[in-house]
């Protein structure tokens, strides 16, 4: 076996060896547990950069070993897993800075940090996962260690919200354990592939293979959070600002539509998908959460909740682009995979940022916060620009995609959605752009923690500041090599090859 072969398993190893040096180290032991941290952020970057690379150049990553007879456990990398691992392992140094800042004088913090990088190191699995075996034994192990990270602060409203997450994803994932066992049964073992695999089969079990899939899509929309199985998402909103971060723009959420994308694309295959009737209902149903989303947004005050029905519609762009049969749609879809998360993980830095400085969780309580903290509030602007599609931001590029695959598609009817989408995302985004920049300061704030050199801790404002510059280059830049758009254009040409 070369380096290439080991390649994802040293990928995962980082995490888990950071977890497991993390959960040993004492509580006041700070120095050493930033610096683990930050250490393992830095090399897990660094090696899925080499292995993007690779992939691009043609490389060939992966092991594969049986687990049982007729089971096999498979690492694998190909342009849409690396694209998942490079989002990841992009915010998790990151959400890392902020998590240190923002958890500073809080308890359990190693006990935080090493679920933490559990929660990292499953993100990766599920990246890298070369069949649905794999990927479930991830996508199980995500969700026992993020439930420690939404618990955290422990108490009686933390559990209940806890409790929910749980019912709901472990319910989620026994759906999908018995999807993939009927799958199984059925054809065997099969490895993630583009074009997918099943369209060969006999056309008697075309009626099977589409409960099926109404099984595997189920159990991986909890997580997605596609209506009506989102619930769990507002409420765990109790969690701290960097899990949240965690669980809208780099793990939970996006494991799930991941999963879709997999499961279309690579086990069944987008013209066998359309041959079967299923991608039209699909559609219909992101159609209808991305505007419910959008909805139940703009009646929330907690700026945290409305954050998380925005992503509760904003994910489902994704699934939609999935939906539409054709290129320009697939690369909208998977573009958006990459621009939601950026622009998400700023908004909730910068919501967690207005949280533990000013002590403000609530949308009216945002008037003058623009002068109290300028440069969380640019990023919060631009974050929320991005969201609404306004060029030359991130999310005009997705939209522009989206719409342009409707067309390509003959699905004429998306563009309402799309624009109806954007207006609604005005709607509840621009009255807080409002109060940040145009209402007068208050007289006090709930809790000002002093202004210092900087508005507040740096451990807090640069990671959003940095976050809110990429929102705006991947938008500016997106005809560059390299860039999402250039990276979704590619796995799409190769997923729709003859």
């Amino acid at each position: 076996m070369n380096l290439n072969t080991w390649m994802p398993v040293l990928v995962i190893m980082t995490s888990l060896l950071a977890a497991l040096i993390i959960f040993m180290l004492p509580e006041h032991g700070h120095g050493r547990r930033t610096l683990v941290n930050l250490l393992a952020a830095v090399i897990k970057l660094g090696l899925v950069a080499v292995m993007t690379l690779g992939v691009f150049r043609g490389t060939d990553y992966g092991l594969s070993f049986p687990l049982a007879p007729g089971v096999n456990f498979v690492l694998q990398a190909d342009g849409l897993s690396v694209m998942f691992a490079a989002l990841s392992a992009l915010l998790w140094l990151f959400t890392t800075i902020y998590a240190v800042g923002y958890l500073e004088d809080s308890p359990n913090r190693s006990r935080f940090f090493g679920f933490f990088s559990l929660c990292v190191a499953s993100t990766m699995g599920i990246a890298l996962a070369g069949n649905l075996f794999t990927f479930l034994l991830f996508y199980e192990l995500l969700t026992l260690s993020t439930y420690p990270l939404v618990v955290h602060r422990g108490n009686d409203q933390v559990l209940r919200a806890g409790n929910n997450y749980l019912v709901y994803t472990l319910s989620g994932g026994v759906v999908l354990m018995l999807g993939i066992a009927w799958l199984h049964a059925l054809v065997g073992d099969l490895n993630f592939r583009a074009t997918g695999q099943l369209r060969d089969l006999d056309p008697a079990l075309h009626g099977t293979l589409s409960m099926i899939f109404a099984l595997l899509i189920a159990g991986l929309a909890v997580k997605a959070a596609i209506f009506p199985f989102h619930g769990w998402l507002p409420r765990a909103m109790v969690a701290p600002a960097p899990v949240s971060a965690l669980l809208h723009a780099v793990a939970v959420v996006k494991a799930g539509a991941f999963g879709i994308v997999r499961v279309v694309y690579d086990i069944y295959g987008i013209e066998f998908t359309q041959l079967l009737g299923l991608l039209q209902p699909l559609a219909w149903l992101t159609a209808f959460t991305v505007l419910y989303g959008s909805l139940r947004a703009l009646f929330q005050q907690n700026l945290k909740r409305r954050l998380a029905f925005s992503t509760v519609s904003q994910v489902s762009y994704i699934i939609l682009g999935v939906a539409l049969f054709g290129p320009v749609g697939t690369v909208g879809g998977l573009v958006h995979l990459l621009h939601q998360g950026i622009m998400k993980v700023t908004l909730f830095f910068c919501a967690g940022n207005y949280a533990e400085t000013l002590g403000v969780t609530r949308v009216d309580q945002l008037d003058g916060a623009g002068r109290r903290m300028p440069g969380t509030s640019i990023a919060f602007t631009i974050g929320a620009f991005g969201m609404m599609g306004a060029p030359p931001l991130a999310g005009f590029i997705t939209k522009w995609m989206l719409g342009s695959g409707a067309l390509a598609a003959d699905m004429a009817w998306v563009l309402p959605v799309l624009i109806a989408s954007s207006l609604l995302n005005a709607a509840y985004f621009l009255p807080i752009v409002h109060r940040l920049w145009f209402r007068p300061e208050p007289t006090y704030w709930p809790r000002d923690r002093g202004r210092g050199r900087l508005e507040t801790s740096g451990w807090l404002l640069w990671p959003a500041l940095c976050t809110a510059l990429f929102t705006v280059l991947a938008g500016v830049l997106a005809a560059a090599p390299f860039s999402p758009l250039s990276w979704a254009r590619l796995i799409a040409l190769r997923e729709y090859l003859p």
